[in-house]
């Protein structure tokens, strides 16, 4: 088998799919790292279309596609991690299907409006999944979580909790009910403890952007958002990190619906 240097096609596309939000969703693809979260895509059935190991290793998994061998330094040069560990492989996007069916299937939905950080994303997919949501939304505008470091952070969730594009209208308009987080409380808006809301039936726990949070001029009568809740803390904090609170209130929602 010939080594493919770094100049070769496929290296050059792997080179595209780790670094251009644009290449991955043109060619309906994404750059999976390291045996265990390739074995985890392969578990979870995802088609791996191709993997890339070391000349001479014997790192390949069985089912990541076909192989090719990488001459030497150039998986160090092409992989999103300081320390790579093989196979890197391209792995398809699975077909979404209609998304207004899947909102409305949907009972237990995280939804998350222009989230930007990576690590967050990641984050909240795997705690998504451990919760047992139905549905992660991701709204048009936040980070791709195709983005190596939304795959990393995820552990594998992302090959396991099923997530859409969609707007916060169309999650309202499915009949899921839309509870809205706030740091504080603000005029208009009905704020309870996240201890003293229902999350039972079809809910919807809506997160906002880092630094934004949700629209200020959502309230009580107008956004997609009738009810709010807050996670009391104590202490000099603001806020919690997004991904953190997302924890808490997804693992407050699975204890009242188990």
């Amino acid at each position: 088998m010939t080594s493919l240097d770094f100049k070769n096609s496929r290296v050059q596309q792997l080179r595209r799919l780790l670094g251009r939000r644009s290449s991955r969703y043109e060619e309906g693809s994404f750059v999976v790292e390291g045996p265990v979260l390739v074995t985890e895509a392969i578990r979870a059935g995802w088609i791996c279309e191709a993997q890339f190991v070391p000349e001479n290793s014997e790192t390949a998994i069985e089912g990541g596609g076909s192989i090719f061998e990488l001459a030497s330094g150039v998986l160090e040069r092409v992989a999103s991690t300081n320390a790579p560990q093989p196979p890197l492989a391209i792995v398809q996007m699975p077909e979404v299907g209609d998304v207004a069916e899947r909102l409305h299937s949907a009972s237990f939905v995280v939804a998350l409006d222009r989230i930007s950080d990576p690590g967050n994303l990641g984050t909240i997919l795997r705690s998504a999944e451990a919760a047992g949501a139905d549905l992660v939304v991701l709204t048009p505008g936040g980070v791709d979580p195709y983005n190596s470091k939304v795959v990393r952070a995820a552990a594998g969730a992302l090959f396991h909790v099923p997530f859409v594009v969609a707007e916060l209208d169309d999650v309202a308009a499915a009949g899921l009910r839309l509870v809205g987080t706030s740091s504080h409380s603000a005029d208009g808006r009905t704020v309870l403890p996240h201890t003293d809301v229902d999350f039972t039936g079809r809910v919807a726990i809506v997160m906002g952007n880092e630094a934004a949070g949700l629209p200020d001029h959502w309230d009580d009568a107008n956004g997609p958002i009738r009810e709010w809740v807050t996670i009391p803390h104590r202490g000099r904090t603001e806020s919690l990190n997004v991904a953190m609170a997302t924890t808490v209130l997804a693992f407050e929602a699975a204890r009242q619906r188990n």
